[in-house]
């Protein structure tokens, strides 16, 4: 079974309990996530848009509206479906890895957005995302059923 398979077969399966710590973290997140994609259809939609690096071929307001889009549904589910959490913060962790380049073009390319206005402050954000997705599969307990599942096979 490759890891792909391993990862779907454990994300069908059903969560098992879950402690309060852990509840209310995910639904921590899950309001961030909530709120952060607000701001991506709203109020913060061109200092997201200065965000996307220009490699990405997809238009910048598009991809802003997209991610928010991606951030609301995701905030939503952490918080209405704990039954799915596992699969949830599997997602949830993997919209994190791959919105990573966007803060690393910020850096790279000298442009500011939310107030980070000099290389020390785009670099100082660079260290945020890891515990974002380390909150993202502690939270929904992926991490501890990920380690469950590649120990079985």
């Amino acid at each position: 079974m490759s890891a792909v398979e391993k990862v779907l077969a454990l994300a069908a399966r059903p969560a098992p309990p879950t402690s309060k710590p852990r509840r209310a973290a995910a639904v921590g997140l899950g309001t961030f996530l909530a709120f952060a994609g607000t701001s991506h259809l709203t109020f913060a939609r061109q200092e997201f848009q200065a965000q996307v690096p220009g490699w990405v071929p997809l238009n910048e307001d598009a991809v802003v509206l997209l991610s928010g889009v991606a951030e609301i549904s995701l905030g939503a589910a952490l918080i209405l479906l704990p039954k799915r959490r596992v699969p949830v913060g599997l997602a949830a962790a993997a919209f994190f890895i791959a919105i990573f380049p966007g803060n690393i073009s910020q850096y790279v390319t000298h442009t500011d957005a939310f107030g980070l206005d000099s290389d020390r402050a785009r670099l100082v954000r660079l260290f945020f995302q890891p515990p974002l997705v380390l909150w993202a599969l502690w939270s929904t307990g992926a991490w501890k059923a990920l380690r469950a599942g590649t120990k079985k096979g």
